[in-house]
């Protein structure tokens, strides 16, 4: 009820979910309260504000036990608002969730965040007839986040691609809340902050790791424990008489329970192949695999049914996931920075040794038969 994803937008994860899972959608402006049924609430990319009615719903679900995962833009802005090559400056959404989170032990800054390790945009640099001539440009806002966390929910994960995010900040709580950080930029990082004027004209200069100089920065974040509510003190009496009429009372604090927030809502949105005229494969990064034949899906949908399933039921993943496989990563900026040591030891190296050989057998052959 708050412009929330499309179903075809979430087709892919939807479908990974039904052989498991019964799914449903949940509109706040037609239900009471919040079932505690619902193993798990997702909130994903919700796009207009959340009146307090709502955020009341889903506060009291939470303190019964409820379980959330939050999936928010913080600013408005996708590589649709920039078409045409226009400039473009995001607007913070305004979705009334501020309060609600930093209460639940969790701030989203109005910024986005940039990152050497990236995906790849399309632009057009030239004409051949009538066909564009397009290449392929490192787009730092959208970073490809290598989890290095040895939480289950992405240990042993591949590479995740996020559009837009933001960082996130933890807070202390008034209650015993456990903040674990899945998912973080390199350190090969950068962060702007609103407002910012969007435009490809950052992509005409090289690359400069040394501005991108602000180390890893928080983009998921697991939140373990007991909540405190963030209508403690302040019920409405409208608020107080729906809860009396469905025989449930306020709670001020939670039940020991899990929440997962992510910055990046397109996180679970499947990218729509124009050519083909449909959605791709949750993961699929529609530009690098129809102009650099990428052959293989970021872990997106690997990460989200982790989460789903650790905030469903932590110990089963725990022990499904426990075994130790180490995935090492090209670290790009320091293959380029050293690129000439690489091609010496690779190239020089070996036809050194080679010719050290050819001689040393040589000069033992001579003297062999020489005596």
């Amino acid at each position: 009820g708050h412009g929330e994803l499309s179903s075809d937008q979430v087709g892919d994860l939807t479908a990974a979910l039904a052989p498991f899972y019964n799914l449903g959608t949940v509109n706040l402006d037609s239900v009471a309260i919040v079932r505690p049924e619902i193993s798990v609430l997702i909130v994903a990319k919700p796009q207009t504000s959340f009146s307090e009615k709502d955020k009341f719903k889903i506060d009291q679900y939470v303190m019964n036990g409820g379980r959330v995962l939050w999936l928010i833009d913080r600013l408005g802005v996708s590589l649709d608002s920039m078409a045409g090559g226009r400039k473009f400056i995001p607007q913070d959404l305004p979705l009334n969730l501020e309060d609600i989170l930093f209460k639940y032990g969790v701030r989203i800054q109005p910024n986005l965040v940039l990152d050497l390790q990236n995906t790849k945009i399309p632009l057009a640099v030239g004409q051949v007839g009538n066909n564009a001539q397009i290449e392929l440009f490192p787009w730092f806002y959208h970073p490809a986040v290598a989890p290095s966390s040895g939480h289950p929910i992405v240990k042993n994960l591949d590479r995740v691609q996020l559009f837009f995010p933001s960082t996130i900040d933890t807070i202390r709580t008034k209650t015993a809340v456990k903040k674990t950080v899945l998912l973080a930029s390199s350190k090969y990082s950068r962060v702007q902050f609103s407002p910012i004027e969007l435009g490809f004209e950052i992509l005409r200069y090289p690359e400069d790791p040394s501005k991108f100089d602000k180390g890893p920065q928080n983009v998921a974040v697991l939140l373990e424990g007991i909540f405190p509510s963030a209508y403690e003190g302040r019920v409405s009496a409208e608020m107080e008489a729906g809860l009396k009429q469905m025989g449930t009372p306020f709670r001020a604090q939670s039940q020991p329970t899990r929440q997962i927030v992510v910055s990046d809502g397109d996180l679970a949105a499947c990218m729509y192949n124009k050519k083909k005229g449909r959605y791709e494969q949750l993961g699929v990064n529609v530009f690098e695999k129809e102009f650099g034949n990428q052959i293989y899906p970021y872990a997106n949908r690997a990460f989200l049914l982790n989460c789903i399933e650790y905030l469903m039921q932590p110990n089963g993943i725990i022990e499904a996931r426990s075994k130790e496989v180490k995935l090492r990563l090209l670290d790009k900026t320091a293959a380029v920075k050293n690129r000439t040591n690489w091609q010496l030891l690779n190239i020089v190296v070996p036809i050194l040794l080679l010719g050290a050989f050819g001689w040393a057998f040589n000069f033992w052959r001579n003297r062999k038969f020489a005596r």
